[in-house]
């Protein structure tokens, strides 16, 4: 198994929201916020090569929606999906899966590009089939109004239209040393993936635990739809990954990769941080 820590793109939210109900004036000592209250944010997906498969997590924002809605996002930097591919020495023709841990746009958009003929899709990853759970799946095409903003039919509707979505029922085993689990306190049916490497378990938490600093219980996002469930399969999640000595890898952390965990009088805890390519 090998793992690549792919780039999408860098952009900014607003840091209130990545806290939700924490006072800026606590989180603002750990990561700072510009003159607008936003902080920077990363869309980090991982590329796992298993030997015959090569599987991508998640793929950014992509670019189908307009400069307009992107403005609101204050996308920074030069990293694509093309040249993370590069730099980790893939194509994306060499795609054979790519797992959507749900759908909300800043994780399936760059799954789908614009045709050739006006108002027609392509897939970015040709020879991939794509996989997300089947409760986002209902959850995405039924929106309710708080996260109807965050889902684009145009984003995955043509995947699906054109049998290259694939609904998975249930927990379990994805692909050799890859095992698949569901949360729902983000939104409903998110799959977070655990992936056997180099003798760990390497989780990527995705939206379920976005950042660093999303660690403490109730540092829960203003985005999460059920915030009590999240901390509930948080605090689960968290006895198991220390008790198993899980490395925890971030999506959304634009400065911190992965982490180990420990103990402390505070509730559970970074111990080591580090990057991906360290393990």
């Amino acid at each position: 198994m090998k793992l690549f820590p792919i780039t999408a793109e860098h952009f900014k939210l607003d840091g209130g929201a990545c806290f939700g109900v924490v006072p800026k004036t606590i989180w603002q000592k750990f990561l700072p916020a510009d003159e607008h209250n936003l902080v920077k944010v990363t869309s980090r997906c991982l590329l796992a090569d298993t030997g015959d498969r090569l599987i991508l997590v998640d793929t950014g924002m992509g670019n189908k929606q307009s400069e307009k809605y992107f403005s609101f996002f204050h996308r920074f930097g030069q990293e694509s999906l093309e040249n993370s591919f590069a730099r980790a020495g893939y194509s994306f023709e060499q795609v054979t899966d790519v797992i959507l841990t749900h759908l909300h746009f800043d994780h399936v958009g760059g799954a789908l590009k614009h045709g050739q003929k006006p108002a027609t899709y392509e897939p970015v990853f040709p020879n991939a089939n794509h996989y997300v759970s089947k409760d986002q799946w209902e959850w995405a095409i039924n929106p309710n109004p708080r996260e109807k903003a965050s889902f684009f039919p145009e984003n995955y509707m043509p995947l699906y239209e054109s049998g290259r979505l694939e609904l998975i029922h249930e927990p379990g085993r994805f692909a050799e040393g890859i095992e698949i689990v569901f949360m729902n306190g983000h939104t409903r049916g998110l799959m977070v993936p655990i992936i056997d490497y180099k003798g760990r378990k390497v989780v990527f938490t995705g939206d379920f635990i976005a950042m660093l600093h999303n660690l403490p219980l109730a540092y829960v996002p203003g985005f999460d739809v059920k915030p009590l469930e999240s901390m509930k399969e948080k605090e689960a999640f968290l006895e198991r990954a220390l008790k198993e000595d899980y490395i925890l890898c971030f999506q959304h952390d634009h400065f911190n990769e992965c982490c180990t965990l420990q103990k402390t009088e505070k509730g559970i805890r970074e111990k080591e941080l580090f990057k991906l390519a360290d393990i």
